[in-house]
């Protein structure tokens, strides 16, 4: 069984910029080139799930129904494409309440590899692919390989700044699927 975790905000859909979320389904604008590569990954037998941080839920500045909303249309959109997103698991959570799914703790990711059961998982060939340092820890964390994607949050600038430094760095999930596929 072959997965692979992506972050949604910067690598599937367009990061609103720093402090900012995806409120409503208007604002959800797919990257270039993203749906594309999802169906690639789909059509190669990768199990796909999404792990996000969305504490704009919990901060108040947009309700849970509107996740919803906008994960089921994102979901309609991705299988219009012919791909599939086995699941999305999400952390409302803000940093202060200090959970376990909030990444780069590893609570999301576990829940998902229990959903399938993990046994039948080579941890060591499954990608993290996210567009924040925060995304790379995650996958470092768990063994997996990370690709940090530049079409989100991260900026090549601020690499000396990193505590921890991504297998690969491509432009989008289009670019990170080739490196995986190869």
């Amino acid at each position: 069984m072959k997965v692979i975790f992506l972050d949604r905000d910067g690598v599937i859909n367009e990061y609103p910029g720093d402090f900012k979320y995806v409120t409503h389904w208007s604002e959800f604008k797919f990257v270039p080139g993203s749906l594309e590569a999802l169906k690639k990954l789909t059509d190669s037998g990768f199990d796909i799930f999404v792990i996000s941080n969305q504490a704009g839920v919990s901060e108040g500045i947009y309700p849970a129904e509107n996740l919803k909303d906008i994960t089921s249309r994102m979901l309609k959109e991705v299988s219009k494409n012919k791909a599939r997103i086995k699941e999305v698991f999400y952390c409302t959570h803000t940093a202060q309440e200090n959970c376990d799914c909030r990444k780069p703790k590893a609570g999301l990711i576990k829940k998902a590899l229990e959903s399938v059961g993990a046994k039948n998982i080579d941890l060591n060939s499954t990608y993290f692919i996210g567009d924040s340092i925060r995304d790379v820890q995650t996958g470092k964390g768990l063994g997996f390989k990370t690709i940090l994607v530049l079409s989100g949050k991260e900026k090549l600038e601020n690499m000396s700044n990193w505590q921890e430094k991504p297998d690969y760095i491509t432009g989008n999930l289009k670019e990170a699927v080739e490196i995986v596929l190869k």
